[in-house]
C-alpha cells in the first residue's frame, strides 16, 4: 500500500476558455507513486477527483506568481514528460507552502530515480546551465521555458540532474546587477547591459542602513543615467516574508515604504513578469515640483540558496501612458536582494539591498543637484522601513500572505488611487471564504479538462470548513447546557448596558475583536471572535497605598463564590502603579475546564508556557486622538511586554498584570489616567494559539470600560496570603 508523505489544503488554479481564471481549495494528498485531490479530506475510500501517478519521470515546474482578483498565488504544475498533456495544477497562498510541496514531489521523484538507477534503468534527465551564472546558485526559474520541449530529445545525457523548474527567465532589457560581470563579459553584452557594476563608495550610513555609490568604470556610464546608488540593512525575518511584502501593493505598503503613493498591475506577462505603474510620494518641495510616477517591468526569481531577486527597468505601455500633472520618471536599473543569513538567537535574519539608479527628469534635476540624491535616499529608506515594520510585535512577523496586486483598468488612474486609499483593512485581509464565494457555482472547464471537478455542484458544499464555522462550532460544544446564575456575584464596579453610561462596565462583542482562524497557519487569516468561552460575572475598582496581588483572597468577591458553587474562574487583576496604587479587576467564570483544551493547559501550565500565551487585544472606541492611537488596537503578548504573576487556587487561576513594570506601558498609561473619565477602552483576553490543533481562537471574555472614576475606587479588605 502506497505510504502518504504530505497532504494538506492547497488552491487549484486555472484558466478558463473564455480567459478568466478561477481558483478552489482542494486536499492533495502526496503518497509514495501518486499524487491526488479531493474536493474534501478523504475518509474510507473516496475516489478523488483527479491523480496523477508519480515516477522518475515526472516534473515539477515553476509557474511563478498569478494573479486571482487582485490577490496572488504561487503555482506549481506537475506533469509527467511522457504525458506532458496530463498534469495537476496546484497553488498556494504563501510561497512557503509551495516549496514545500515542491521540496516533497521532488523528494519522491528522486527516490523513483535512484531505486530505478540501482536497477539498471536510469530515467532520462535534464539539466540547464547557465554560462552567466560564475558558480551562484541561479535560480532554475531562469530557464527558457522552451527547454522542456528539449527534455524529450535529450537521452543523449542520462547522467545530468533532474532539476527542470521551467520559467521564461528575465526579460533581455532587464539589467541584472546582483550577479558578478566581468569586464570581458560585459563587453561582449554590450547590447544588453549598460555597463558593469563592481564598484561601490560607502556615501554614508542613515537609519541603521549603508548608502552605497556606484563608481563606474572609465566613462562607461552614459550622460543620460544617473548614477546608482544601493541601501544595504539586515531585517529580523525571514527571506519569504520580506518577499511577499515587496512584492504587494496594497495600503500595507504605507507602513514601510515612505516613497509609495500608489500602485496597480498594468499587464501580467508570466508568472515572473509583469507590468506596473506606480506613484512615487516624494516630500522636496511638493508644491513646486511636480509629482513623479513609473511604469516598469517587474521580474522576480527565488535561487537555490534560498535567496529572492527582484528586478526593476522601465518600459513604455499602451495601457499606461503619461498622465497630465505628472512627471514620467525613468529607471535605468533597480530591485531588491534579499539574502539569507544565519539565525541569531533563534530568530530569522535576512540582508537586503535595495538599488536604483533612477532618473527623476524634469526641471529640478537639472537645476537643483540635491533634489536627485534627496529623493533616491527618500526611496532607498524603505530598507530601514522593512526592518522597523517586522521588529515592532511578534504579531507583525506575519507578513501579508496574500500580496495584492490592483489591476489597472481603462477608468482613470486617479479614481482608482482614491478607491484604494479608501480600503479597510478588512478588504486587505480578505478571508479565504469570501475568494471561494466569489467562485461558487462555476461550471466551466478549466484548461486541463478537469470536468468531473468544475461540473459539481457549488464549493460551498464541498470546501472545508469555514473559520466562522469551525469557531462556532467548537465553542457550542465547550458551552455549559446550563447556564450559570449571574445575580450571585457583585463587584463595587457595577455593570450598566447603556451606551451612554458612566463609570459602569459591560460585556464587549466578541464579534469586535479579529483572531486567529483555523486556517492561520495556512494563509495569516483572521475572524470574528464570536462567543467567548467564559462569562465575565463582575468587576471590582480598587485603591492602596500599596500595589494589591492576589486580589481572590477577598471574602465574598466573585471568585470565592464561583468556587462555592463549584465553578472555575480566571480573574485578571491589571495593577496600575502611582502615588495611589489602582487594581481593575475582571471575573470570568465558567462551568468546569475541557480537558485537554488549550484554556485548560493554559491553567495548569507553568509560568513560561504562560508568558508566551496571554494575549491582550485592546482598543479605545471613545476618547482623544493621541490615546488612541497611543493604545492602539494591536494584539499583545501580556507576559511578554509586562510583568505577570499568577497564582493557581484551587478553582480560579489569577493573573496579576503589572503594568508599571513596563516603560513603554507606563508611559502610555500616564496618558491615559490623566483622561480615564472621558475613555471608553475595550479589553479582549484570550489564549494565543500556534498550531492547527489549537485554533481557531477563542477569547476567554471581552470587556468594555466606560468613563471610569478615580474617586469610585474603594479600599479592599484582603485576607492574608496563604500562598506565599
Amino acid at each position: 500500500m502506497s505510504k502518504v508523505v504530505y497532504d494538506g489544503w492547497m488552491v487549484r488554479y486555472g484558466r478558463r476558455k473564455i480567459g478568466r481564471s478561477y481558483i478552489h481549495m482542494r486536499y492533495f494528498v502526496l503518497e509514495t507513486r501518486l499524487l491526488a485531490y479531493y474536493k474534501r479530506k478523504p475518509q474510507d475510500n473516496v475516489v478523488p477527483i483527479k491523480t496523477l501517478p508519480i515516477d522518475g519521470n515526472c516534473r515539477v515546474e515553476d509557474r511563478g506568481l498569478k494573479t486571482h482578483h487582485g490577490h496572488m498565488v504561487y503555482v506549481l504544475s506537475v506533469y509527467n514528460k511522457k504525458d506532458k498533456y496530463n498534469r495537476v495544477t496546484m497553488a498556494a497562498f504563501n510561497i512557503q507552502e509551495a516549496l514545500i510541496w515542491k521540496e516533497k514531489i521532488e523528494s519522491i521523484i528522486d527516490q523513483h530515480q535512484e531505486s530505478q538507477g540501482t536497477n539498471g534503468n536510469k530515467y532520462n534527465s535534464f539539466e540547464y546551465k547557465s554560462d552567466m551564472d560564475n558558480g551562484r546558485n541561479a535560480s532554475s526559474s531562469d530557464h527558457e521555458s522552451q527547454l522542456s520541449a528539449a527534455e524529450d530529445e535529450d537521452d543523449s545525457h542520462p547522467n545530468l540532474l533532474r532539476r527542470t523548474t521551467i520559467g521564461r527567465g528575465p526579460p533581455e532589457s532587464v539589467f541584472d546587477w546582483t550577479k558578478e560581470i566581468d569586464s570581458d563579459l560585459a563587453n561582449q553584452n554590450g547590447s544588453n547591459q549598460v555597463f558593469s557594476r563592481k564598484y561601490w563608495r560607502l556615501l554614508q550610513c542613515q537609519n541603521g542602513l549603508r548608502i552605497f555609490e556606484e563608481l563606474p568604470d572609465g566613462d562607461l556610464l552614459p550622460k543620460s543615467c544617473s548614477r546608482a546608488m544601493k541601501a544595504v540593512g539586515v531585517v529580523e525575518a525571514s527571506c519569504e516574508d520580506i518577499f511577499e511584502l515587496v512584492m504587494s501593493m496594497d495600503a500595507t505598503r504605507f507602513e514601510w515604504d515612505c516613497s509609495f503613493q500608489y500602485g496597480s498591475l498594468v499587464e501580467e506577462v508570466d508568472g515572473h513578469t509583469a507590468i506596473l505603474y506606480h506613484r512615487l510620494q516624494l516630500d522636496w518641495f511638493p508644491t513646486l515640483v511636480w509629482p513623479r510616477d513609473l511604469c516598469y517591468v517587474r521580474y522576480w526569481r527565488r535561487n537555490d540558496d534560498g535567496s529572492y531577486v527582484v528586478l526593476f527597468r522601465s518600459r513604455e505601455h499602451e495601457n499606461c501612458g503619461p498622465l497630465p500633472g505628472y512627471v514620467r520618471a525613468h529607471i535605468e536599473s533597480g530591485g531588491f536582494n534579499i539574502s539569507p543569513l544565519k539565525p541569531l538567537n533563534g530568530r530569522p535574519r535576512t540582508q537586503v539591498q535595495h538599488l536604483m539608479q533612477i532618473d527623476l527628469k524634469g526641471w529640478g534635476v537639472g537645476y537643483v543637484s540635491s533634489f536627485q540624491q534627496h529623493c533616491l535616499l527618500q526611496m532607498l529608506n524603505s530598507v530601514a522601513g522593512l526592518r522597523e515594520y517586522f521588529s515592532q510585535t511578534d504579531e507583525r512577523t506575519a507578513a501579508p500572505r496574500i500580496p495584492v496586486m490592483v489591476n489597472m483598468t481603462s477608468a482613470s488612474v486617479s479614481s482608482k488611487r482614491n478607491q484604494k486609499l479608501q480600503e479597510t483593512p478588512h478588504h486587505r485581509t480578505r478571508s479565504l471564504d469570501q475568494i471561494r464565494a466569489a467562485n461558487r457555482n462555476a461550471s466551466m472547464m478549466d484548461e486541463y479538462s478537469d470536468e468531473e471537478e468544475d461540473f459539481q455542484g457549488a464549493d460551498q458544499e464541498v470546501m472545508p470548513p469555514s473559520p466562522e464555522r469551525e469557531m462556532k462550532r467548537t465553542a457550542l460544544e465547550e458551552e455549559p447546557l446550563d447556564q450559570i446564575d449571574f445575580s450571585i456575584f457583585s463587584g463595587n464596579l457595577r455593570r450598566d448596558d447603556r451606551d451612554n453610561s458612566r463609570n459602569c462596565w459591560r460585556i464587549s462583542d466578541g464579534n469586535n475583536f479579529r483572531v486567529r482562524s483555523k486556517n492561520f497557519c495556512y494563509d495569516k487569516s483572521k475572524i470574528p471572535a464570536g462567543k467567548p468561552l467564559m462569562d465575565l460575572v463582575a468587576a471590582d475598582w480598587f485603591k492602596d497605598t500599596k500595589r494589591m496581588d492576589h486580589v481572590a483572597r477577598r471574602l465574598g468577591c466573585a471568585a470565592q463564590v464561583a468556587s462555592e458553587k463549584g465553578l472555575f474562574s480566571l480573574i485578571v487583576n491589571v495593577q496600575v502603579p502611582g502615588s495611589t496604587h489602582y487594581s481593575m479587576v475582571f471575573y470570568f467564570v465558567m462551568k468546569e475546564l475541557t480537558s485537554g483544551s488549550l484554556l485548560q493547559r493554559f491553567v495548569d501550565g507553568d509560568d513560561d508556557f504562560r508568558n508566551s500565551r496571554m494575549k491582550l487585544i485592546p482598543s479605545v472606541p471613545k476618547g482623544s486622538w493621541i490615546v488612541r492611537q497611543s493604545v492602539g488596537s494591536t494584539p499583545c503578548l501580556l507576559g511578554k511586554a509586562v510583568d505577570c504573576n499568577y497564582i493557581r487556587g484551587p478553582k480560579y487561576l489569577e493573573i496579576d498584570v503589572d503594568i508599571g513594570s513596563s516603560t513603554v506601558a507606563n508611559g502610555v498609561l500616564g496618558l491615559v489616567i490623566g483622561v480615564i473619565t472621558s475613555l471608553v477602552v475595550d479589553m479582549a483576553f484570550l489564549v494565543q494559539g500556534n498550531t492547527a490543533d489549537e485554533l481557531p481562537e477563542q477569547l476567554i471574555g471581552a470587556v468594555r470600560a466606560s468613563h471610569i472614576e478615580l474617586s469610585a475606587a474603594i479600599v479592599p479588605k484582603l485576607e492574608p496570603d496563604t500562598t506565599e
